[in-house]
């Protein structure tokens, strides 16, 4: 093991600060809950009371540097964050989105005014931040992506369209992924650029999902988007590293987030194990109940503990390490947050489906960290040829 990676283990020993932001975020998270998440998806509303106070607390800039108004801590804190008030049942996807994944890429990347222009923001919630790469004939393949973006004099050009992009609605800016039009062929060297969300020629439509959030799904289309020269964030030639500096994070805070809902949906089980009454003793003295649970806790502090190293190293500057813990810790997240909330609607049997109990709603939910940001198959593709050494397979 590696003097990075024996420090990020032992980073698991939270400081005073780190439990304390814990106790913010639960303290925030329980005020508002599940229910209220529940009747904003059911209105098709936001969770904008949530955020904007998640903002004033500082919840939302713990990433962000100090000069630009956050926290000036890391992904560690911001992870933390997320869990805390996922497991109160009130998660925030955009904060995957706005402070993780332009945080972070806008911290490292972004010209002296980009950065004051749009980090401050970002940090207190007044500024909400998406962000577009995945396209309806690119998919998982990042690299065939089609937005091209071109000079026009002092200006970019952006053509293209992207699909299941969230919270557009909520966003006054999207970090859009492009290729350059001389960069049509070959492996993908992203050009990144700041597009309002008022900018002419864009048109947002909404895609209707069977999952119900308060954050929706847009399909985006560029006809030919006229943006200023200090749109292009970082450099045209910086490859794929400026990419990945902000999808290691969004990796990181969604592996978090399924923690955090495995948690919530675990909690609501356990409570119903431990005062329903069948056969003159609670259900859960039977062993057909407790272990299917037991079970799930186990697996959940495994994919903890895997987000938590992904994220200390995220800090430390490993990024390659960062790379392939983030994935580990996204498969695992995925994995038990399905199987926490299947566990739980089979815990409550009946009242299971009911909408009093509130975990049957969270089934279609409970898959999504399966399939996005990234596959569960993707990253074992990933895992199979950079963990293991072998053959790529695609």
């Amino acid at each position: 093991m590696t003097t990075t990676e024996t420090d990020a283990v032992l980073h698991l020993v939270e400081t005073d600060e780190q439990k304390a932001l814990r106790e913010v975020a639960h303290s925030l998270g329980s005020r508002y809950g599940f229910e209220y998440v529940r009747e904003k998806s059911e209105a098709g509303e936001t969770t904008s009371e949530l955020w904007a106070e998640a903002g004033k607390l500082g919840l939302l800039g713990v990433n962000i540097p100090e000069e630009y108004g956050g926290g000036g801590a890391g992904m560690y804190e911001l992870a933390l964050v997320e869990e805390e008030l996922s497991a109160a049942g009130a998660g925030l996807l955009m904060m995957v989105v706005s402070p993780a994944i332009n945080g972070s890429i806008l911290s490292r990347f972004g010209t002296d005014e980009q950065k004051r222009t749009w980090l401050p923001g970002i940090a207190s919630g007044e500024i909400t931040a998406a962000f577009a790469i995945t396209e309806p004939d690119a998919g998982s393949n990042s690299h065939k992506i089609t937005t091209t973006a071109r000079r026009s004099g002092d200006e970019w050009v952006i053509s293209g369209q992207k699909t299941f992009i969230s919270g557009v609605d909520q966003a006054d800016v999207i970090l859009v992924v492009s290729r350059l039009e001389d960069q049509k062929e070959g492996g993908l060297k992203p050009a990144l650029f700041l597009m309002p969300t008022d900018a002419a020629g864009l048109t947002a439509t909404h895609i209707p999902m069977e999952v119900k959030a308060p954050e929706r799904q847009y399909q985006l289309f560029f006809d030919d988007v006229r943006l200023p020269a200090d749109a292009l964030v970082g450099e045209e030639d910086a490859a794929i590293a400026q990419l990945f500096a902000g999808l290691n994070p969004e990796r990181i805070i969604a592996s978090a987030m399924s923690v955090g809902q495995a948690r919530y949906a675990l909690g609501r089980a356990v409570d119903y194990a431990r005062d329903r009454v069948v056969f003159k003793g609670a259900i859960g003295t039977h062993q057909g109940v407790a272990h299917p649970l037991a079970q799930v806790k186990i697996e959940l502090e495994l994919a903890k503990v895997m987000y938590q190293k992904a994220a200390a190293l995220y800090d430390a500057g490993e990024e390659g390490a960062a790379a392939e813990a983030a994935n580990m810790a996204k498969y695992a997240a995925g994995e038990v947050c399905a199987r926490s909330v299947d566990q739980a609607v089979q815990t409550l049997g009946g009242n299971g489906l009911t909408v009093e109990y509130g975990v049957a709603g969270l089934l279609a939910a409970s898959r999504l960290p399966r399939i996005a940001p990234v596959s569960r198959e993707m990253i074992l593709n990933f895992v199979s040829q950079h963990s293991l050494g072998l053959p790529k397979s695609y």
